[in-house]
């Protein structure tokens, strides 16, 4: 069995220890947001936070993730209240196919939690390796440049990340 923390919330599952993460994530315990891209690390649509970095998990082996906190994008604000970013996002109409945006938005968290005025040259590095077949780079940049700005003037009172039980939330819908 494996022990971690997902989305805020402690959980078990008992997988093959050199099952990737992706695939518990998405096939154990049903959370479908987080995309299968290149299987190589390469392409960033797998992107979770482990620990707060933004980390490919189609290669991460499950055992990698005993006792280590794990956001996926399901973790990422929630159907009342979007993030800063996801607002920004929406506002920059960055999102074309949609294919790419869970893994964007998860690196770019993981660049906002630790940079709260990133430059040019500073979203690009921490968005290096995601990448998005639409091209919609310059809008990625400009709501990122943006939901920095907007943290920046509520002073942080609007998270970054929100937590949320999506199994409480499926409750709710249903």
């Amino acid at each position: 069995m494996i022990n971690f923390e997902l989305n805020g919330q402690p959980v078990q599952v008992a997988a093959d220890s050199d099952t990737p993460l992706l695939w518990v994530i998405r096939d154990h315990l049903k959370l479908k947001g987080s995309k299968f891209g290149c299987g190589m690390g390469l392409c960033g649509a797998c992107s979770m936070l482990v620990d707060g970095e933004s980390t490919r998990t189609c290669i991460l082996p499950i055992a990698a993730v005993q006792g280590r906190s794990i956001t996926t994008i399901e973790g990422i604000g929630n159907k009342n209240l979007l993030s800063t970013l996801q607002a920004a996002w929406i506002d920059a109409s960055v999102p074309q196919c949609g294919y790419c945006q869970s893994g964007q938005l998860i690196s770019a968290t993981a660049l906002l939690s630790k940079n709260s005025n990133p430059s040019d040259s500073d979203i690009d590095a921490g968005m290096s390796g995601n990448i998005c077949r639409c091209g919609t780079y310059p809008n990625i940049k400009k709501a990122i440049k943006q939901a920095a700005k907007n943290m920046r003037q509520d002073n942080n009172s609007t998270q970054a990340v929100a937590y949320f039980d999506p199994v409480a939330a499926r409750e709710e819908v249903q």
